[in-house]
């Protein structure tokens, strides 16, 4: 079991909690929002999720990890203007925060 701030993942089952609701999600953002948590506070670059979420090297569409993410973000009621959860950070990748104070850059 995975859990950073109030959000479990269990990779066994495929289940996802917000603290105490369960939240459904597709495969592939059960497996971006896997790829990001078990590197919590780390940057995870688009190249990085491209291999682990998509299994492939290059991108296949510019903006697939961003839909994708912005899915999950509503899913998990992280607001994409001012994310506690998942941040972006230009030209660098993504992270999940490991406190709810976090700003993106």
């Amino acid at each position: 079991m995975l859990a950073v701030q109030d959000v479990r993942l269990d990779p066994t089952t495929r289940q996802v909690w917000r603290g105490e609701r369960e939240i459904r999600l597709s495969r592939k953002e059960f497996q971006l929002l896997h790829a990001l948590m078990v590197r919590p506070g780390h940057i995870v670059t688009r190249s990085e999720l491209m291999a682990d979420v998509w299994q492939t090297s290059f991108y296949t569409n510019s903006k697939t990890i961003d839909v994708h993410l912005g899915w999950l973000r509503r899913k998990l009621d992280d607001d994409p203007r001012n994310p506690t959860l998942i941040t972006t950070h230009r030209g660098r990748g993504l992270r999940f925060e490991t406190k709810a104070d976090t700003v993106a850059s």
